[in-house]
C-alpha cells in the first residue's frame, strides 16, 4: 500500500509499487511508474513516459521525465527508464529521450545525482554513476559503471565515459575519457593518470593495475603508430577481460580520445 500526501497531485493512472511514499506537494503523471518503496519527500515531479524501480528516492524540486530540451523534439511519446536505489537530490532534471537518440533516456542502479545535476535526452548511465552537484551531460552521452563526474564539469554531447573515470570539478569534456582515468583541468582537461584509488577500490590486483599503468603509457602517452600501439596493448592485457576492456574502448571509440598532459600542453 503507497502512503501518498493530501497535497501531491497522482494521477489515477499511475502505478505505483508497495511502500511508495508520496510527499507534499508531489506530481506524479498518468504514465508513470514508481517501483515498491520507491519516495518522493517533497515537491517532487515525475511525469511523461517515466518507469522507475525499487528504493529510488527523489528529493524536492528534483525534475524527472519532462520534454528534452531539443529543438528537434516534436512530441513523440519517448521514455526515461531508471533502475533501483537511486538517489535524485534537490533540483535535478532528467529529460526523456528523442526519435534522434532511440527514445529513451536510462539510468542503472545505485546511482547519485547530486544537487542540480543534469541528465539530457538520450543519455544512458551504468551502475553507481556519481555526479556531484550541478555536472550536466549533454545530449546522447554514454556513462560507463562507477564513474564520478565533479562539481560544475560539463560533457558534450555524443561522448563516451569509461568505466570508473573520474572527471575533475569544472572540467569542460569534449573528448571521450578512457576507462580507468583520472582527468582534470577546466575548459581544455586533459588524463593525469588512472584512477588508482578507485581500482584498488573495485578489487583490481597488482598485477592487473601494472598492466594498465602500461596500456596508458602506450595508448595514452606514446607517438608512435597507433596500429602498431594497440597491437603492443593487446599483448600487454593478455586475456584479461577487465584489462582488454581499456584496449577496446580505445580503439572503438568514435570522436577523439582526451589524452595524457604533456609538458607542451603546459
Amino acid at each position: 500500500m503507497s502512503n501518498i500526501h493530501p497535497t501531491a497531485i497522482v494521477d489515477s493512472e499511475a502505478r505505483l509499487g508497495t511502500g511508495v511514499r508520496i510527499g507534499p506537494h508531489c506530481l506524479v503523471g498518468p504514465k508513470v511508474i514508481l517501483g515498491d518503496h520507491t519516495e518522493l519527500i517533497s515537491h517532487a515531479v515525475v511525469t511523461g513516459h517515466t518507469t522507475m524501480g525499487s528504493g529510488n528516492r527523489v528529493f524536492p524540486f528534483a525534475c524527472i521525465g519532462q520534454e528534452p530540451q531539443d529543438l528537434k523534439y516534436h512530441g513523440e511519446d519517448s521514455e526515461v527508464v531508471i533502475g533501483n536505489d537511486n538517489t535524485f537530490r534537490e533540483n535535478v532534471t532528467v529529460n526523456a529521450g528523442t526519435e534522434g537518440g532511440g527514445m529513451i533516456t536510462r539510468i542503472g542502479d545505485r546511482c547519485l545525482m547530486m544537487a542540480y545535476a543534469h541528465v539530457a535526452h538520450d543519455c544512458i548511465l551504468g551502475n553507481e554513476v556519481i555526479m556531484a552537484n550541478c555536472a550536466t551531460l549533454a545530449g546522447h552521452v554514454t556513462v560507463d559503471d562507477g564513474v564520478i563526474i565533479g562539481g560544475l564539469a560539463a560533457i558534450h554531447q555524443f561522448l563516451h565515459l569509461g568505466k570508473y573515470s573520474m572527471i575533475g570539478g569544472t572540467a569542460g569534456v569534449n573528448k571521450n575519457i578512457p576507462p580507468f582515468c583520472m582527468v582534470s583541468g577546466g575548459y581544455r582537461p586533459t588524463l593525469v593518470g588512472l584512477n588508482l584509488i578507485g581500482l584498488k577500490r573495485r578489487g583490481f590486483s597488482k598485477g592487473q593495475i601494472t598492466q594498465l599503468k602500461e596500456i596508458y603509457r602506450l595508448l595514452l602517452q606514446g607517438t608512435g603508430k597507433r596500429d602498431e600501439m594497440i597491437e603492443a596493448a593487446e599483448q600487454v592485457a593478455g586475456d584479461d577481460a577487465q584489462v582488454r576492456y581499456m584496449v577496446e574502448f580505445i580503439r572503438n571509440a568514435k570522436g577523439g580520445m582526451t589524452l595524457h598532459k604533456r609538458d607542451s600542453d603546459a
